[in-house]
């Protein structure tokens, strides 16, 4: 099982989507394609996790924190997905 920096792949997401790692071209470097595609995996399915909660209805305070949760995965994708797509590696 592929890891980053001695943490499970889903580990990682969940830091990513916490704001406890920030993920930019020079985070992704040393990271290899097996370990970029699980990642991209994780992030994926945390994004579906997270939209397939309970939407906190009249709880601005939660709203506010699933949407935030929600912007750091999409935009740790979108940079992820660029990483990928300059280094010719196949992200499914």
């Amino acid at each position: 099982m592929p890891t980053i920096r001695g943490k499970s792949l889903k580990a990682i997401a969940y830091d990513i989507a916490e704001g406890y790692v920030v993920v930019n071209p020079i985070f992704l470097k040393s990271i290899d394609a097996e370990s970029l595609q699980g990642l991209h995996n994780e992030l994926m399915k945390g994004q579906i996790e997270i939209r397939s909660g309970k939407f906190p209805t009249g709880d601005t305070q939660a709203i506010r924190w699933r949407n935030t949760r929600l912007q750091r995965m999409n935009s740790a994708l979108m940079i992820l997905k660029n990483f990928a797509r300059e280094r010719r590696i196949i992200l499914l």
